[in-house]
């Protein structure tokens, strides 16, 4: 007889203080479940509710085997498809089926993948300080560490922010101010502005250049050095940044335009050499098509549960290696341990795997998430159980409940005071 889905459920948590969505699958196999991420962390509430409310009516009873029917039919009974609730949602489902499928068969996820291509996942770190002596001191650290790639950032996103600036009335224009490159830039804010996270990009792309310039110098090129604009400059400001970065030799320069700007990679790919990862904030395949099919990229970066979880993201991953692309896929700390697992699966079985993002499982997940991957040197390991070797433990993860406020970092703005892309 076959076994069949019993009951799908979301399970909220914040174990490090960042909201996760983990989804279980349970069978009617007594003790065969499956676990999968839908995190996304900024609409938990959201995401949680198309799972309890819609998708497991829907899903109830099916065959547990059917992974890519299943999936088929969750992208297609809301009509409308391919936004960040949906996506997550039927991720949370389709990683648990993965886990499940690997139980079933007694391999981990990455055999039924194809199994090994390496042994382990290379991974990059992140260092960030307000100041450039800190920073090249946090990536030496990470080099005793036997990290070889580095992601740098010198305060931030967009560099150093102006100021988080809550409005006062004033008569007068204000003066804010915010460092970059050691020297002090001064902008005319306009009277009465609004709430926000200030910075100012012309500051951001100049002070990047002085950034790249002082870490080689002082650390050399044996480092692997990474860098994230994180869409938060213009088309011309990006290609204007690129070009300047290029002499320092980055392993890459990820997410300089948005999703929205695509077509513009044909300009930088024509005036410079720098390798490109982007795909942060992709949901939708037509952002990807191109730039992959007309070789715009050098690394796919998207965030597997904000496209639909392991089903798409081994079929774009396949789509990438004929155009020689390779992974990236995206790991912040807005990743379950369960995606991250995900993550790694794919990572070790995919040949064209380039490198993974890792921000860092801290003792408190560990915990909540036995048999996460585990750190060691520059490598990520799996432990090599069935499925995708990781499992949840509920009563803790109850101890650790969501934040349902109002995200702050998101509502970014101008020197001028204009709403602006985080």
């Amino acid at each position: 007889m076959a076994i069949t889905l019993r009951d799908v459920r979301a399970i909220c948590t914040a174990p490090a203080g960042i909201n996760l969505i983990v989804v279980k699958v349970e069978t009617s196999e007594p003790g065969l479940y499956g676990l999968g991420c839908a995190t996304f962390a900024y609409r938990h509430k959201a995401v949680a509710c198309l799972i309890d409310d819609y998708l497991k009516p829907l899903l109830v009873g099916r065959e547990v085997a059917r992974i890519e029917d299943i999936w088929q039919t969750m992208n297609h009974n809301a009509y409308w498809r391919n936004g960040p609730v949906e996506n997550n949602a039927i991720s949370g489902v389709d990683m648990a089926l993965w886990d499940i499928k690997g139980k079933m068969a007694n391999m981990p996820v990455y055999d039924l993948l194809g199994g090994k291509c390496r042994e382990a996942a290379a991974v990059y770190r992140h260092a960030d300080a307000p100041t450039l002596e800190g920073l090249a001191e946090k990536v030496r650290a990470f080099m005793s560490d036997g990290v070889r790639h580095v992601r740098v950032q010198w305060g931030g996103y967009g560099g150093k922010p102006v100021r988080e600036y809550a409005p006062v009335p004033n008569t007068q224009p204000s003066l804010l101010s915010g460092a970059y490159g050691g020297k002090e830039v001064r902008e005319f804010a306009p009277v009465d502005m609004q709430d926000g996270v200030y910075y100012d990009p012309d500051g951001y792309v100049r002070s990047s250049v002085i950034l790249f310039e002082s870490l080689r110098k002082e650390l050399g090129y044996e480092i692997e050095l990474l860098h994230d604009v994180h869409e938060r400059i213009a088309p011309s400001e990006a290609i204007r940044l690129a070009k300047a970065l290029e002499p320092y030799r980055l392993f890459f320069l990820e997410d300089i335009l948005s999703p929205e700007q695509g077509e513009w990679f044909r300009q930088v790919r024509a005036q410079c050499a720098i390798p490109l990862a982007q795909g942060e904030l992709f949901n939708n395949p037509h952002e990807w098509e191109r730039l992959v099919a007309d070789r715009l990229i050098d690394f796919i970066r998207v965030h597997i549960s904000q496209i639909g979880g392991i089903t798409p993201a081994r079929k774009l991953a396949a789509q990438c290696e004929a155009y020689g692309i390779r992974t990236a896929w995206h790991g912040p700390g807005d990743v379950s341990p369960v995606g991250h697992a995900a993550n790694v699966h794919l990572d070790l079985a995919c040949p064209n795997f380039g490198i993974q993002e890792w921000s860092g499982i801290n003792d408190i997940l560990m915990e909540v998430f036995p048999g996460s991957p585990e750190l060691r040197g520059g490598y990520v390991y799996l432990n090599g159980k069935a499925g995708l070797g990781i499992d949840l433990d509920e009563k803790l993860a109850a101890k650790y409940p969501c934040d349902g406020g109002v995200t702050r970092w998101t509502q970014t703005r101008l020197p001028d005071g204009t709403s602006h892309q985080p």
